[in-house]
């Protein structure tokens, strides 16, 4: 049975204090097209920029999840991510007005009580799904062991370790919507006092409270209420592992076995998924893509773009989405330009990846409405860096996010991946003309 992807019916807002700085925060989800995935948006900042939740953004991952570019970052991800994740929400935009979500009661009950007073409705589009077929195994310094295994199901068994091995539990359960809201959203985060004193030493986590954590001092449980289940730590565990492993980008059938989890641990499994997807993405011959929807072939491709022989660098588009273009080229000796860089050792030359580069930003915009017939002209490139070397027997897959536009001219941000190791980058500025 095919899934479709999910988004919000209207826009809801959610206000409380957060969690470092104590401040007052409102949370805004809205409804996202197709293929938008999960963003978030900075109201606070000029421009009001907006982040893509996906893991090559994670920055920090101590006591909670930080995702940034540039400059500009949002934290304590985690517990927002999970419940759209745990409910199926695939496209929103969050909006804040600071760099973290409320903290409300430590849990994620509050956040899908927002989804639900949104309301979720069907996209008429496939939900793409990433199905473990391999065991996949990690070991951390400070003890952690994440491991995935293949499953029919998203289904999550979580040991939960405490320091000395106070209040060691297990909990383990199948990730559906319904077990997610009854069974995990209400779990609360938990601290363990000799760990969080300093952090209150040093005036952070203004924010925190009995309020919306559970404090483990001693032997002893502080809290404002009983604890909501006898393994609430344990599936506190889960509900971030949920969350965390969201950066993915799509969800994931496959059983998660997690000892002594954390954030860091959790990304670290979600960074190992992408660059194993991203292989064997690599090793898909271009011409066994399926046609049809956002996948175009080569003589789509041809009739957006005036390029021909020897000049056109994109042998299929496998993925169009808002402001986001994938295109795959199939580098073969018979490569004009190898026959002059260089004999005896054919080497791509960066600049063609460049215009690869460029080529699959004119696709992006020539799909907006309007731009049909029009011409993509290369205006600038900037940060320009090549990596390794692209060699025949390549299969060169050219990644395009739009991160500007105004009107007929775009920036965008650029790489090129092979066996999903960036080889190529650069931002780029590129406009449309009449033809």
């Amino acid at each position: 049975m095919t899934i479709q992807q999910h988004t919000l019916s209207q826009s809801a807002s959610l206000s409380g204090a957060s969690l470092h700085t104590g401040e007052k925060v409102t949370l805004t989800i809205h409804p996202a097209p197709p293929g938008h995935g999960r963003k978030f948006r900075r109201k606070d900042l000029p421009d009001e920029p907006v982040i893509d939740a996906n893991i090559d953004h994670v920055k920090t991952v101590e006591r909670a999840t930080t995702i940034a570019q540039g400059a500009v970052k949002v934290q304590t991800v985690e517990h927002i991510l999970s419940a759209l994740a745990g409910l199926g929400v695939d496209n929103v935009l969050i909006e804040m007005d600071a760099n973290e979500p409320p903290i409300v009661d430590g849990s994620a009950q509050p956040f899908v009580a927002l989804i639900k007073k949104a309301g979720i409705v069907e996209q008429g589009v496939p939900r793409a799904v990433y199905e473990i077929t391999e065991p996949i195994h990690l070991e951390t310094k400070g003890g952690s062991l994440m491991t995935i295994v293949p499953d029919s199901e998203f289904r999550i068994s979580c040991t939960q370790v405490g320091p000395d091995g106070r209040f060691t539990q297990f909990y383990s359960t199948i990730i559906t919507p319904e077990i997610y809201e009854k069974e995990i959203a209400p779990a609360r985060t938990f601290v363990f006092y000799e760990d969080v004193k300093p952090l209150m030493d040093k005036g952070l986590i203004k924010g925190g409270s009995l309020e919306n954590a559970v404090v483990v001092r001693g032997e002893n449980v502080l809290s404002k209420e009983p604890l909501r289940f006898r393994e609430e730590f344990a599936r506190h565990k889960i509900l971030d592992i949920v969350g965390d492993l969201s950066l993915f980008g799509r969800p994931i059938r496959g059983h998660v076995i997690a000892v002594k989890p954390g954030h860091g641990p959790n990304t670290d499994l979600a960074r190992v998924i992408a660059k194993r997807f991203a292989r064997q993405m690599a090793l898909v011959p271009p011409s066994m893509t399926p046609k049809g929807g956002d996948v175009l072939d080569v003589n789509d491709v041809m009739k957006l773009l005036p390029h021909r022989y020897p000049f056109l660098m994109v042998d299929r588009v496998i993925d169009v989405q808002e402001t986001k273009c994938t295109g795959v080229k199939s580098v073969t000796i018979n490569e004009s330009f190898f026959q002059g860089h260089f004999p005896g050792q054919p080497i791509m030359p960066g600049v063609l990846q460049l215009e690869a580069m460029a080529q699959v930003g004119s696709v992006l915009l020539l799909r907006l409405p309007g731009h049909a017939g029009k011409i993509g002209y290369f205006m600038s490139a900037d940060e320009v860096k090549f990596r390794k070397p692209v060699v025949p027997g390549d299969t060169l897959f050219i990644e395009v996010e739009m991160t500007q536009r105004k009107k007929a001219v775009a920036k965008a941000r650029g790489r090129c991946l092979v066996n999903g190791e960036v080889v190529s980058e650069a931002e780029m500025m590129f406009g449309l003309v009449d033809r």
